[in-house]
Formats: C-alpha cells, structure tokens, sequence
C-alpha cells in the first residue's frame, strides 16, 4: 500500500568520507603495532631516538622548501615588476618552481615530522626527486581528469577561465552599458575614476 509520499533520496556520501576515517584508525593502529615491535626487537631507546630524527629532519626539509617556495614567488615578482619598468607586458610565469614539487617536498617534510615509521618511510620516500616527480605528475593527471569531468557551473569553469589567454596577452579596457536598464531620476554627470592598466 503506498501513501503517496515520494521517496526520500538522502545524498549519497562520498566513497572517501566514507573510508577516510576507516583507513585513519587502520593507519594508527599499524604505527602503534610497528613502534612496539621496533621497541621490542632495538628497545625504546632508539625508537625514541627514530622519532626524534624523524621531526628534525622532518623540519628541516620543510624550512627548505618554504624558502624555495619563496625564493621562486619573490624572483616571479621581480621579474614581473621588471617588465613593467621596461614598459612590456609581463610575460606567464614559468614552471620552474612548479619542476621542484616544494609541495610535495613539504608533504613529505611533514610526514618526517609526524610520529610514526610508516610515515616516516613515506616521507623519506617523497624527499627522493624522481618519486617526487612521479607523485606529481601523477597528481597533476587526477586533478585535470576531475576538472574534466566536473559538471558546467562548478568550481571546473572558474579554473578554465582563469587558464584563458589571448595570444597577444592584451586587456582591453571597456565600459558595459545596459540599454534595457532600468533608468532612474537624472543626476548631475559626477566625474569618472580613471581606467588603470
């Protein structure tokens, strides 16, 4: 017997809201279970030892990367402020910073610094270049495959515009006046602020 109702269609949750916190807790318990056997086999000691390593490493990869990462935003600046000087259009900026993966340098950084040998194994992992290179690219290929597949009105058409250039590399400054607006009560003509470059 049906009572008319239409049937409820709660949103389907993603698959990694729903195995995120399952594969934490696993993640965790691993790392607990490796340190005992660690402590175990070489004693507390040295893994107390491991962990401390683990964090200053950790932090000195990351204060490296954050000054490569600032280093290549302050030389795309300068060179930016330069061509303006000289009265040229700045040109895109390269891709030389994005070839050191600093993003992935401070991942893996970051998972020096977290407690753990799992992590640290990761992040040991993610210090060497080639694997470095390989994660990004990797990453670079999942992130353009969802832009792609992203429905029209998304997030998808505000990053393809933003990727938009005209060859040229020239803005053309105008004005939009609507004809059909709706026309209000005369004011006396206030003087424009200029257009700026």
């Amino acid at each position: 017997m049906t009572t008319g109702a239409p049937p409820s269609h709660a949103p389907r949750r993603s698959r990694a809201r729903t195995f995120l916190p399952l594969g934490l807790a696993v993640w965790l318990v691993l790392e607990i279970w490796l340190l005992t056997l660690v402590a175990d086999a070489a004693g507390g000691f040295t893994v107390f030892l491991l962990l401390v390593g683990g964090a200053v490493l950790g932090g000195a990869v990351i204060k490296r990367a954050g000054r490569r990462a600032f280093a290549n935003l302050t030389g795309t600046f300068q060179r930016a402020q330069e061509a303006a000087q000289r009265g040229e259009v700045p040109q895109a900026p390269d891709r030389a910073g994005a070839q050191d993966r600093n993003g992935f340098l401070m991942l893996g950084g970051l998972l020096l610094m977290i407690p753990g040998l799992i992590s640290d194994a990761l992040g040991l992992l993610l210090l060497v270049p080639p694997v470095r290179t390989a994660v990004g690219r990797y990453a670079e290929r999942i992130a353009e495959r969802r832009m792609n597949a992203a429905p029209p009105g998304s997030l998808q058409d505000a990053f393809q515009q933003a990727r938009m250039r005209r060859p040229d590399g020239k803005v053309v400054q105008g004005e939009v006046i609507r004809e059909d607006a709706p026309q209000g009560p005369a004011r006396p003509q206030e003087p424009r602020p200029p257009l700026l470059p």
